[in-house]
């Protein structure tokens, strides 16, 4: 029993009728009704309403009292007079109150905590996120997250995995994003680094042998904050496994998904069914589809497309092979490519969509967006006249086009800036006729993602995604193909358009590592130098490996339907990176920086 209160302002009902009871909590709202006073008071699980007699000692006090301080209410639980309040579970009681404490003033708030409308600056709102916090939606958003990340951990034990915390303290990467970075007080001019990921330390815990990892893992990156990424800091559910194929951590992975976004205690909608899937996709008994890198980047220009509608960019170029209208000739004679997206139903638009279209296109990179559309037997759009009647008859042919459908055409050189740029004329189309189905989970596997890419700006061979991954092929591929060409056991988990996860299957072979890192620029010397911990470990016998890390973060942002990360966390940084509440970054002094053995420059 605690000794301040004896109850929650949420657990008192009718069979609590005339008990003595304690409370304490926040004037969530206040009524004066002349002869009598209503306190709705506040805790952390529900609300009581509270009376305030006129002949008390402390009428005065509590009739002057403001929103959000704290008090406490001793009285007896009578029931309601008035109109009962089937919202909440104290609805047919009621405290009259016997004795009356402020026990913490509020000053004047900066905004309304009830029936607070966001209406105040998102710098506001951060400033004071402890009242922020208070507000119904936050409280439950967090309360929420708390029971997803429960669900996570008992999930993960009931599968085999063992939680274990990694440092936070380490080295830097020269890959990736840029380090945050701690100087040290006892080795001067060295420097610590807060970690992007476990990487290295999951993938040595499967060298020590514990076979199953998972941690609910802090990650620090110093890059630019976005509506689904958080400044600075964001949680990961971090998964390593031995000796295990990518179709087992497949498995894992679909198992807690499935758990988790069908699960009615966190959602109402279903995942896709996998028949809503081109079948060549689906294969090894998964449950969600696996789309290799390639076709994605060709369908919908993205390695990571929202798939709750259709519109795939086709390839035409066979179709307009032979083509006359110029633009397109240009464009195939130069080995650029022509895609088509079909518009179900689209003919009827008017002429200003296909316009805002086009303008959206060139926005994009795209020189345009030309347009055709069957209505009634008779074409229109603006390449009509362009193109002969046997060239739309064969684009209706290929492209299986209906009556009132149209088709635009993404156009351009340089096949990956063009396929990027449909991908978003795609996505703002879809925004635009409103065919995002809202009611369902659609998720895919990206696989097959290119092992290196070709870094313009520096004429060089880099990594394209994770550098510890296993090239497909391992050492053969390595020695025999074209960087550009090998591919790697690495994959995306994609949910709604949004990347969930990445993941890979590792390489655990020194020979593998000091090739693939030789092809990326690397000498073994620096490998070992960057690396020294794996690579070491890698020469005692290292098990076959791969995880996965799906963010926290943005999982409970869309289970939550929410469009921005700040929502679902509790004390997040600004769109600055700041914390408005804390003052953090700030300056030091300078006997701290004398301590660390660092100097301002100043600018």
């Amino acid at each position: 029993m605690q000794t301040l209160r004896t109850h929650t302002c949420s657990e008192i009902n009718t069979e609590h009728i005339n008990q003595s009871v304690s409370l304490m909590g926040w004037v969530h709202s206040k009524r004066d009704l002349g002869g009598l006073i209503f306190i709705d008071m506040r805790d952390h699980y529900g609300i009581t309403q509270v009376v305030i007699p006129p002949n008390t000692p402390f009428f005065s006090e509590a009739s002057s009292v403001r929103s959000e301080s704290v008090i406490q209410v001793k009285g007896k639980v009578v029931k309601r007079e008035g109109a009962i309040n089937k919202k909440i579970y104290t609805g047919e009681i009621e405290v009259i109150a016997s004795d009356f404490t402020i026990e913490s003033p509020s000053e004047i708030l900066p905004f309304p905590v009830v029936n607070n409308l966001k209406q105040e600056s998102d710098d506001t709102r951060l400033t004071y996120r402890y009242l922020d916090l208070r507000t119904e939606k936050m409280h439950k958003n967090i309360l929420f997250r708390c029971h997803v990340i429960r669900y996570i951990r008992e999930k993960m034990h009931a599968l085999g995995f063992n939680e274990f915390s990694t440092p936070i303290l380490t080295s830097s990467s020269p890959e990736g994003a840029r380090d945050f970075l701690v100087p040290s007080r006892l080795h001067p001019g060295h420097f610590y680094a807060l970690p992007q990921a476990p990487q290295q330390f999951k993938q040595l815990l499967m060298c020590s042998g514990f076979d199953k990892y998972f941690q609910i893992a802090p990650c620090f990156r110093d890059e630019d904050p976005r509506g689904d990424r958080s400044p600075g800091e964001f949680y990961q559910l971090d998964i390593e496994m031995s000796f295990v194929t990518q179709d087992e951590v497949f498995d894992i992975v679909e198992d807690l998904m499935y758990g988790l976004f069908e699960n009615e205690a966190f959602t109402k909608r279903k995942i896709t069914p996998l028949s809503n899937y081109d079948a060549k996709y689906i294969h090894n008994n998964r449950k969600i589809p696996c789309i290799p890198w390639h076709d994605a980047m060709d369908k919908y220009g993205i390695d990571k497309p929202d798939l709750r509608f259709a519109l795939e960019m086709q390839n035409v170029e066979e179709t307009l092979a032979n083509t006359q209208f110029v633009v397109f000739s240009n464009t195939l004679a130069q080995k650029g490519i022509i895609r088509a997206i079909v518009l179900p139903n689209a003919a009827a638009q008017s002429r200003k969509f296909f316009e805002e279209a086009d303008t959206f296109a060139k926005e994009n990179g795209l020189g345009g967006l030309p347009w055709l559309a069957v209505k009634d037997g008779e074409w229109k759009g603006s390449i009509a006249k362009q193109l002969s009647d046997a060239e739309k008859k064969g684009l209706g042919s290929q492209l299986n086009l209906q009556n009132n459908d149209a088709v635009v055409f993404i156009v351009g050189i340089n096949k990956l800036a063009t396929q990027t740029a449909g991908g978003k004329v795609r996505l703002h189309l879809g925004e635009k006729l409103n065919l995002r189905n809202k009611d369902i989970w659609a998720f895919a596997w990206i696989v097959d993602f290119p092992m290196y890419e070709f870094n313009e700006d520096e004429q060089k061979i880099d990594f394209s995604h994770n550098p510890f991954s296993m090239p497909q092929g391992g050492m053969n591929s390595l020695q025999q193909k074209n960087p550009l060409d090998i591919l790697a056991y690495q994959y995306d988990l994609i949910c709604n358009g949004v990347e969930l996860s990445s993941g890979a299957i590792r390489n655990h072979r020194r020979d593998i590592m000091k090739k693939a890192f030789e092809i990326a620029g690397y000498s073994e010397k620096v490998v070992e130098s960057k690396f020294g911990a794996l690579w070491n470990a890698f020469a005692f016998g290292a098990p076959p490996h791969g995880g996965i890390a799906p963010g926290i973060d943005r999982m409970i942002m869309l289970l939550l339907d929410e469009p921005n990360i700040r929502e679902v966390i509790t004390f997040p940084l600004n769109q600055k990176a700041m914390d408005l509440m804390m003052g953090a970054p700030g300056t030091v002094s300078e006997r701290q920086l004398n301590d660390i053995h660092i100097q301002i420059k100043k600018l």
